[in-house]
């Protein structure tokens, strides 16, 4: 049997090593000029810092399975992301944590008074919040949602806060601790030799072929006995019922001398401040030494049709558009819809392995 993949991201790259090893032949079609999506990294010509192409990439789960995966195929360097934010030109630690809280209010609380302030100055009339922002002033009241959340997230949606929907917020933790750790999973880390490398060796199989620079339409799926697509959703299908809304990003980056900002990433909270956050690479990779540096400062828009779409808005109307699609999705055969824009869902690199894994397995089973 043949295979056809579209993306050679880490959802089509594992699919098509999973295959691959079961005697598959794989072919590969990549519409950009390098494997690896948007977890791309390269080593800046001039500083030989390793970039992160499209924005940062820290690698977290708390699937030993998955962290023992991906572990195949580079060294992965322990690394906790700890993110500042800049608000009213001050600068503060995230997620909000008692380190935050103390600062932003001038005040020495221990955890517990901490947690009764916090319940003190929230909205505790807002029973069940709907949009981003109602969770914002029900969670952690209107001074914090408004110096943290409200700009920055007009900045990065493009959209008021009363038009996204809660469960955007309901991720991201308040801690009445001085853990500053944005994440709480079990393993975290990145890659010695970048994700590039990374897809690189999970792609470096006989059965398997690559097209770079290369679209994949909906009509060559006949060439195959099956395709796994993680190309965007409403793309298969000519955009038949409508475009979904997408973000994208753009980047700006600039060289200095020496240390510039002192972190990998700092957010901007303000208006005042066109980008939304910058990220300076060497941090991401404390175990090596560069006398330059290289910031990326990072830009958020509505993704237009010749865009690189990075992530999904899933609004009301999306939501109408992508049951659509969805029906349409499941007509098809010999059709497999995968990863972050072929299902239209927010999903970091450990769920998307993971799911890749799965597919795989259950079509093998098929």
């Amino acid at each position: 049997m043949k295979i056809g993949i579209v993306g050679s991201g880490f959802s089509g790259a594992v699919i098509a090593r999973e295959l691959a090893l079961n005697g598959f032949d794989v072919e590969v079609f990549e519409v950009r000029d390098h494997i690896a999506g948007n977890c791309f990294t390269k080593r800046d010509s001039e500083t030989n810092i390793l970039k992160h192409c499209y924005g940062p990439h820290i690698f977290h789960t708390s699937d030993l399975d998955i962290w023992n995966y991906i572990n195949q195929f580079d060294k992965f360097f322990a690394f906790t992301n700890r993110v500042k934010a800049i608000s009213s030109n001050k600068i503060y630690s995230l997620p909000i944590n008692l380190f935050t809280i103390n600062s932003f209010f001038n005040k020495t609380f221990s955890p517990n008074e901490a947690k009764e302030f916090i319940r003190e100055i929230s909205c505790t009339s807002i029973e069940n919040p709907i949009s981003f922002e109602d969770q914002a002033l029900k969670f952690i009241g209107k001074e914090l949602y408004e110096a943290f959340f409200k700009e920055y997230t007009i900045k990065q949606w493009g959209l008021n806060p009363k038009e996204l929907p809660a469960n955007i917020l309901k991720r991201l933790p308040v801690r009445f601790n001085y853990d500053d750790n944005y994440y709480t999973s079990k393993y975290q880390g990145i890659p010695e030799n970048g994700y590039t490398h990374v897809i690189k060796k999970i792609l470096d199989h006989p059965k398997i072929k690559i097209n770079l620079n290369s679209k994949f339409t909906r009509g060559m799926n006949n060439e195959f006995d099956h395709v796994f697509t993680s190309a965007p959703l409403d793309s298969w299908f000519n955009f038949d019922y409508g475009r979904l809304s997408y973000r994208t990003l753009k980047f700006k980056d600039e060289i200095y001398e020496g240390d510039y900002q002192g972190n990998p990433v700092i957010n901007y909270c303000d208006f005042s401040v066109q980008w939304t956050r910058i990220c300076e690479h060497k941090h991401f990779s404390p175990w090596e030494k560069h006398t330059k540096t290289i910031i990326t400062k990072e830009y958020s828009y509505a993704c237009k049709p010749n865009d690189i779409p990075y992530y999904p808005v899933r609004l009301i109307k999306d939501k109408k558009i992508l049951n659509k699609y969805f029906d349409a999705a499941k007509k098809e055969k010999k059709v497999t819809f995968v990863g972050r824009l072929g299902t239209y869902r927010y999903l970091d690199m450990h769920i998307a392995i993971k799911e890749a894994l799965q597919a795989a397995d259950q079509f093998l089973k098929k």
